[in-house]
């Protein structure tokens, strides 16, 4: 260690050396020097060197090395920091710009990771002076400072519950309160150029560099957070002045969600642009944000085409929050959508295809209930703004791709639902009445793997195709104007409970069987060697909603078994109850 009269000659050697002539281990002496007076806590006496008027030709050349043993002291929040934050700000009005933002990003970098709030809370402030007194290619610096803090925050898990927001642990919510101060001269400095100043490149690349910037912070951590307008959260207040800065910078909200494809975007990659565009969709229609300022000249279809592609985007992810917001987009596009007025050519673009299959596969796959119940209500919700020949062709897309029972089951009961409303005065079309109905029903009528087919796994769509055959057989046969679909049907339907019987006859027996093993393994067995043997002789391949049945108690085996009983004596009464409405009509056409 130097001591006393050593740093003094050294200091009064630095004074008079000109700034040229110091060389690297003159800069890496004075980073020492500061270093040690810190670690001794001499904090007031550094202090006092860098503002003493004699040392301000060492503190321009060289002061810019302190600002990272100066930055770290105050992260840590020792004792005597005021002093601290006076030397930071002597140097950030004192040192060359250039050189100061240098090592600011070099500490920006080096940020340990678990201080990366405190640091980036600290930083903050004193980038932006010296941002402010720099001169030329300003536009370029600022992005490279946005991006490097950005980078930094992508490190902070983002808070999802109301509890992790207001705790704030990570510091990611304060964190953004400050970057959404920081840019706001900047923001300024474009929105003060309006229609009659001179637009320089300058002006253009600084714009640039903010919508980079709100890009970024659509995608992350607004994506990944819960935004609820009903409380302003610090995210929320966030994601406001992101909305409100877009239109500030001159960026058009409507030509950025809806007419970015016919621009070469350089603001971000296409996935991760996607992304933020998506978020941007969801504060915008749902959570109505500067929505007063977007044009009322778009139609709700023109909307919802358009959106499509971002709720395809939300969608495919398997994130809670991103899930969250594709359903609320996909529901607040269709709210303003006619009911019956979709056409069927709109079917024909991949996203009207793709979107509603992502819908299934929350449907079916989803392990959170919540997001199932919302799914199931926009699943109708879209059904319901189809035109009838969209709808037709919808579920026969459907019924021929979705392979759930319970999926398949609900597009028949929308079947029905369908023939009852074309029945009334007014309302008939061919799409649900006369041949057309005939392709559909003939999908509605079949079982894909014939007597083969698992009853008790495909129970609910069973149940509904024998419930839309009933109906149909009650009702005269006049709304049917065309005789030959009238005996079509009746050749369907023949076919369909005679396959039904052979199916349930073959069933029956198996699972009679299955249920009388099991109580007689239960009362000749104790219960550890019943678990054993359990796993191998009983129903090897029967699966019910996904799940093994010899994996389950003993006790559920039996409810299933006995349900699928009950299930069996159900479709038979139908079948019975329909063959006896056959005969009754028969008999009155006699």
């Amino acid at each position: 260690m130097m001591k006393e009269d050593q740093v003094n000659e050294t200091i009064r050697i630095w004074r008079e050396t000109p700034e040229e002539d110091l060389k690297p281990e003159d800069y890496q002496q004075f980073k020492n020097l500061g270093s040690a007076c810190l670690t001794r806590g001499d904090n007031v006496q550094l202090l006092k060197f860098v503002q003493d008027e004699k040392n301000q030709g060492i503190v321009k050349s060289m002061g810019c090395v302190l600002m990272a043993p100066l930055v770290n002291e105050v992260v840590k929040k020792g004792t005597s920091l005021d002093p601290c934050q006076a030397a930071i700000t002597h140097l950030t009005s004192t040192c060359r710009p250039d050189e100061l933002l240098h090592s600011l990003l070099e500490l920006i970098e080096d940020i340990d990771p678990a201080a990366i709030s405190e640091t980036v809370i600290a930083l903050v402030p004193h980038l932006k002076t010296v941002l402010l007194r720099m001169e030329g290619r300003k536009a370029a610096r600022v992005g490279l400072v946005l991006a490097a803090l950005q980078k930094q925050l992508l490190r902070l898990p983002v808070p999802y519950t109301q509890q992790q927001e207001e705790a704030d642990e990570y510091g990611l919510c304060c964190c953004c309160t400050a970057l959404a101060e920081f840019i706001k001269s900047f923001v300024e400095e474009v929105k003060g150029k309006d229609g009659n100043s001179v637009t320089t490149a300058e002006d253009e690349e600084l714009r640039t560099e903010l919508l980079k910037f709100c890009m970024r912070s659509l995608r992350e951590p607004l994506l990944e957070a819960e935004l609820n307008r009903n409380r302003k959260s610090s995210l929320w207040i966030f994601a406001t002045e992101i909305m409100v800065t877009l239109p500030a910078i001159q960026v058009s909200l409507s030509e950025l969600l809806f007419f970015s494809s016919l621009k070469k975007s350089t603001v971000m990659d296409k996935s991760q642009s996607k992304e933020s565009r998506a978020c941007l969709a969801y504060l915008l229609f749902v959570q109505l944000i500067t929505i007063d300022s977007f044009p009322a000249v778009f139609s709700p279809v023109f909307v919802l085409q358009c959106n499509m592609e971002y709720i395809n985007e939300l969608l495919s992810s398997k994130k809670e929050s991103h899930l969250l917001k594709g359903l609320a987009l996909y529901g607040k596009s269709l709210e303003s959508v006619q009911d019956n007025s979709l056409p069927v050519s709109l079917l024909e673009l991949k996203s009207f295809y793709s979107v509603p299959q992502k819908l299934r596969q929350v449907l079916t796959d989803c392990p959170m209930q919540h997001l199932r119940e919302s799914g199931l209500q926009v699943f109708q919700l879209f059904i319901n703004k189809l035109d009838a020949e969209a709808k037709h062709k919808f579920f026969r897309c459907m019924l021929k791709v979705s392979n759930h029972a319970g999926v398949e089951s609900y597009i028949v009961k929308n079947i029905k639902n369908q023939v009852e409303f074309s029945m009334k005065p007014g309302n008939a079309n061919k799409w649900f009445l006369g041949e057309d109905f005939l392709s559909l029903l003939g999908l509605v009528l079949s079982l894909p793997q014939g007597a083969e087919t698992d009853l008790l796994n495909s129970m609910d769509r069973i149940m509904e195709s024998l419930n839309l055959l009933r109906y149909l057989l009650i009702r005269d046969k006049e709304p049917w104007s065309n005789t030959d679909v009238w005996e079509e049907l009746g050749r369907m339907k023949d076919e369909y409970l005679k396959m039904l019987r052979v199916c349930i006859s073959i069933s029956r027996p198996y699972y009679s069987a299955e249920l009388k093993a099991l109580r007689e393994d239960q009362k000749l067995k104790a219960k550890e060697a019943r678990d054993a043997a359990r796993s191998t002789r009983l129903v090897k391949s029967l699966t019910v909603k996904h799940e093994n049945v010899s994996d389950m108690s003993p006790e559920v085996q039996h409810q299933v078994l006995q349900s699928a009983l009950v299930t069996f004596d159900l479709m038979e009464s139908l079948i019975v109850r329909i063959e006896e409405i056959t005969e009754e009509k028969l008999k009155i056409q006699n």
